[in-house]
């Protein structure tokens, strides 16, 4: 047995963590990989235990086998382990019901422990029935006083059903116990942003409209829809990517320091940054705001068709792109734009956050000495992750003074002999162990959505179709113009 150390050294208490949706793809190729490497830490007491429940019939025996298969297939061939993978596979049980019917839920009942151990239920399941769930769960008396439940985005479709989702689930949980999850916030270089903020003098002190001239945020795709063409119609890029993951990452970017590092603390600040996002709606919607959708192209080489095609519907006008310029009307951040994109079938696949600084305020050196930029830290949260400062410095060469521009290089895998927990292993450890620090409060949801959904409305009101694009670009050309306009320009070079 491999014996790893990693830098949470923490383990959790006994539990029952039971997973509506438990027999779906983000149980077998997500939730269920990341537990088996909590295992292969030895993070996982021996009196833990994960429920599946789903409503097609099956046994222990048969869901053992498919997660087993499941985990074959999503967990790197060298991490898998014959005796950690058998007693892992040995702590699942399944149970068989309508998740929405208390009555039904009778065999979870008389399954879960009664010991006072860890209780959470992850709902891995349509949004539509996180609130059918809560109540089934209270009317068999399932919900205990310390049971937790976590909810997957999207968090409702717009502002009145995200409003109707959280009154239904907080009328069983209370809000200390509910774990709205967003698995960006789990990423490692995400979790980098406060200890590079806020551990290190040098960059709060130039963390302002002083010396920051603009921030971008990217968020790339190359796949499609890949089957998820059904919900992917009814919701869009703005719903199913800006709305929470890159609001989140502009959260974390613009936030003011928390007075401690505790969940209400740093939420708190989060939410003040909503607040003061700057409107946008059917006056501005056109400057500020551009929506694409990918049409047939090239990808890696090969060639893939557009979205219509793969969805099936020649009229649907659902967007797989946006671009968003953003304000945050704040002392600290008055004067600095920050641009949003997102998209499927792009270029490259890569999430990460660029932070431009001003440039020098007086040139000394003649146009002869080279290259001369403005400095720029690049936080990369995919692929490879790492942070990267641009600097300009002197080519080591004799004669004439050579200036080019460099890079400061800090890239996990080869800083850090250490692997890296996956986003899903930390945030589902953090339910187990009831730390809310990386998970959505209620008000956080409400005031993110109540930023977007004008611009949804106004995008309605225009009746204009998604500006096209070819698959294996950077998306279309209004995104270009709408960073261009402002004498700027998207990173899209390599590292």
């Amino acid at each position: 047995m491999t014996i790893r150390t990693t830098s949470d050294d923490n383990k959790v208490e006994p539990f029952d963590l039971v997973v509506f949706g438990g027999g779906g793809d983000l149980s077998l190729r997500k939730l269920l990989p990341a537990l088996y490497e909590r295992e292969r830490d030895q993070r996982l007491p021996d009196q833990g235990r994960i429920v599946a429940v789903a409503r097609s019939p099956m046994d222990d025996a048969t869901y053992r086998a498919k997660a087993r298969e499941a985990l074959l297939r999503y967990v790197p061939k060298a991490e898998i382990e014959p005796a950690l993978l058998d007693r892992f596979i040995a702590r699942l049980h399944y149970v068989a019901s309508d998740a929405s019917d208390a009555a039904s839920l009778a065999p979870l009942a008389k399954l879960l422990s009664s010991d006072g151990r860890v209780r959470a239920f992850y709902l891995a399941t349509a949004p539509t029935l996180f609130g059918p769930i809560c109540r089934a769960l209270g009317a068999a008396g399932l919900a205990t006083p310390g049971s937790r439940v976590v909810l997957e985005k999207p968090i409702g479709h717009d502002l009145a059903s995200s409003r109707a989702v959280n009154e239904q689930v907080g009328q069983v949980f209370s809000e200390d116990r509910i774990f709205r999850i967003d698995h960006y916030l789990g990423k490692e270089t995400v979790q980098n942003l406060m200890a590079l903020r806020f551990a290190n003098r040098m960059f709060e002190r130039l963390w302002n409209a002083s010396e920051i001239d603009h921030v971008q945020i990217t968020v790339a795709e190359t796949l499609g829809v890949e089957g998820r063409g059904p919900y992917y119609d009814k919701t869009g890029a703005m719903r199913d990517m800006l709305q929470n993951h890159l609001m989140q990452l502009l959260c974390l970017i613009a936030m003011e320091p928390p007075a401690r590092i505790d969940a209400d603390a740093v939420r708190d600040e989060k939410v003040k940054v909503l607040k003061a996002l700057r409107p946008i709606g059917a006056a501005t919607v056109a400057q500020e705001t551009v929506r694409g959708r990918y049409g047939a192209g090239a990808i890696a080489g090969q060639a893939v068709p557009g979205y219509l095609e793969e969805v099936g519907d020649a009229d649907s006008t659902t967007e797989t792109f946006v671009a968003v310029k953003c304000a945050v009307d704040n002392w600290r951040w008055t004067g600095v734009p920050f641009y949003l994109r997102t998209g499927k079938r792009l270029a490259e696949r890569r999430s990460e956050i660029v932070v431009e600084f001003r440039s020098v305020p007086h040139l000394i050196f003649p146009p002869s000495a080279g290259e001369i930029g403005a400095n720029r830290l690049v936080i990369r949260l995919q692929p490879d992750e790492g942070i990267h400062l641009v600097l300009t410095t002197k080519t080591p060469t004799p004669g004439k003074l050579k200036l080019q521009r460099a890079a400061l290089n800090l890239s996990f895998a080869e800083t850090f002999d250490t692997r890296h927990p996956d986003a899903y292993e930390r945030l589902v450890t953090d339910v187990l162990r009831g730390n809310q620090t990386l998970f959505m409060r209620r008000d956080e949801v409400d005031w993110a959505w109540r930023w977007v959904e004008p611009i949804l409305a106004a995008w309605q009101a225009t009746g204009d179709a998604p500006k096209p694009y070819p698959a294996g670009s950077w998306g279309p050309a209004a995104s270009t113009a709408l960073i261009a306009r402002d004498g700027r320009a998207w990173r899209e070079e390599a590292l």
